[in-house]
C-alpha cells in the first residue's frame, strides 16, 4: 500500500494504525507536497517524515517538489477559505501524482495521512481519493482514525515521539488568512536578504531539529524547551546624508517611535554617535569590526553577508547596556556630518521559539 504522507504528526499516528489493521500489506511513504512554502518549511517536513519512518521501519520516497505546478493550479483560489475549493484543488494534485506513483509501483491500493487531520474535511478527501483511484484502476483505503478519540490518542503519540508540530497546513495562501485574522506578522514567509537565520524563523527550527538528530544517532540525551520572548524583524530600511542613500546596516532589535525621522549627530557616547532626535545612534564599522573581532571590507558587504544574529545582539548589548533598548542603532563607514534622514520599518512582537538543551559529554 502507497501511503501519501502531509506531515510526521498525521503519518507516525496514521501508519501505525494501519500496521495493525492491515498487517499482511507492506506499506510504503509517499512525501509529495508541493503545497509546503517556503522551502525551508518543506525540508523540515520532510526531516521529520524521514525520522518517524525511520523508527518505524517504513520506506520513504521523496516525490517532486513541483512547487510552480502546484501554483498554477490553485490559480485564481488564493482567497479560498480552509477546506474550500483551493483544498480541493491542492487534494486533487496531491492524490493524482500519489496514485500515479502506487500504479507506476505495482501497488494495488493507496491511501493518504490527510484523513487523519482534524482540520481536512473527510468526505472532501474521500471523494477526491476514490475518483482517482477509479481512474487509475486502483482502491483508495480511507478508514477514519479521528473517531473514538484518535485525535487525542494522535497528540499524545506526537508529543511521545518528539514530533516538529507545524502551526499551519503548508500553503501561503491558507498562512496567509490564518495570520490576517490572528493579526499577526507571516514571517515565516520572511528571509533577509543576508541570509541571516532570525530568531523563531523556520530555517533556525531546521537547524534545530537537524542538531536533534544528530544528538540522537550519538546517544546525547537532551530536550527542547519553549520560551516566550519579544521577536523583532526588519522590514527595509534606507538611511540618506543630504539627500543621497548611504550603505547603512541596522543592528538588532533598532525601532523608531515612526517609520521615518531625520535630524543631525550633535554627541558621542563611547564608540557610539549620537542623532539629535528619536534616539538614533551610529556606530563606524571600524568600531563594529573591533568589537565582534571582523574584519568587513566595507558596510555593503556586512550587510549582505553578517555575523550569526546572537552575536549581534551581544554587541548591541555591550554597547547598549539597558536590555530593553530599542534606539536604532546602525554601523555607517563614517559618522554622517551633514543632514540625516532615516526611513526604518520594523516589527516588534510576543513570540515563543524552541531552545534545545543537551549536555554531550563525549
Amino acid at each position: 500500500m502507497l501511503v501519501h504522507i502531509c506531515c510526521a504528526v498525521d503519518s507516525h499516528y496514521f501508519l501505525q494504525k494501519l500496521r495493525r489493521d492491515y498487517p499482511d500489506e507492506r506499506l510504503i511513504g509517499f512525501f509529495y507536497d508541493p503545497n509546503i512554502h517556503p522551502y525551508s518549511e518543506y525540508r523540515l517536513r520532510l526531516l521529520e517524515v524521514e525520522r518517524s519512518c525511520r523508527q518505524l521501519g517504513i520506506e520513504l520516497i521523496e516525490g517532486p517538489y513541483d512547487y510552480e505546478a502546484w501554483m498554477d493550479a490553485v490559480r485564481g483560489l488564493e482567497n479560498e477559505p480552509e477546506k474550500g475549493k483551493r483544498c480541493a484543488v491542492c487534494f486533487d494534485r496531491r492524490f493524482e501524482v500519489s496514485a500515479a506513483k502506487a500504479a507506476e509501483l505495482e501497488e494495488r491500493c493507496f491511501t493518504s495521512t490527510l484523513l487523519t487531520s482534524p482540520k481536512k474535511s473527510l468526505k472532501q478527501l474521500r471523494e477526491e481519493g476514490e475518483r482517482l483511484a477509479e481512474r487509475y484502476g486502483l482502491e483508495f483505503v480511507a478508514p477514519d482514525y479521528r473517531k473514538a478519540s484518535g485525535t487525542q490518542e494522535q497528540n499524545l503519540m506526537a508529543k511521545e515521539a518528539r514530533l516538529y508540530r507545524q502551526d499551519y497546513c503548508g500553503c501561503l495562501f491558507g498562512l496567509t488568512i490564518q495570520r490576517q485574522q490572528q493579526e499577526k506578522l507571516a514571517d515565516e514567509l520572511m528571509v533577509p536578504i543576508s541570509g541571516q537565520i532570525q530568531p523563531e524563523s523556520i530555517e533556525e527550527r531546521l537547524t534545530l531539529y537537524e542538531k536533534r538528530i544528530e544528538l540522537e544517532e550519538r546517544g546525547v540525551p537532551y530536550q527542547i524547551v519553549k520560551e516566550r520572548f519579544l521577536n523583532w524583524r526588519l522590514l527595509w530600511g534606507v538611511l540618506r546624508v543630504r539627500k543621497e542613500p548611504v550603505p547603512a546596516h541596522v543592528l538588532p532589535y533598532s525601532t523608531l517611535k515612526k517609520e521615518y525621522t531625520r535630524g543631525r549627530v550633535d554627541g558621542t557616547w563611547g564608540a557610539l554617535a549620537l542623532m539629535n532626535r528619536d534616539e538614533v545612534k551610529f556606530i563606524t564599522l571600524a568600531d563594529y569590526n573591533r568589537h565582534t573581532g571582523r574584519s568587513y571590507p566595507d558596510v555593503t558587504h556586512l550587510i549582505f553577508a553578517p555575523p550569526p544574529f546572537d552575536e549581534e545582539l551581544t554587541l548591541r548589548r555591550k554597547l547598549l547596556p539597558n536590555p530593553y533598548d530599542l534606539s536604532a542603532l546602525l554601523v555607517v563607514e563614517s559618522i554622517p556630518d551633514n543632514k540625516i534622514e532615516i526611513t526604518l520599518q520594523t516589527r516588534l512582537f510576543e513570540d515563543v521559539r524552541e531552545r534545545l538543551i543537551f549536555h554531550d559529554e563525549r
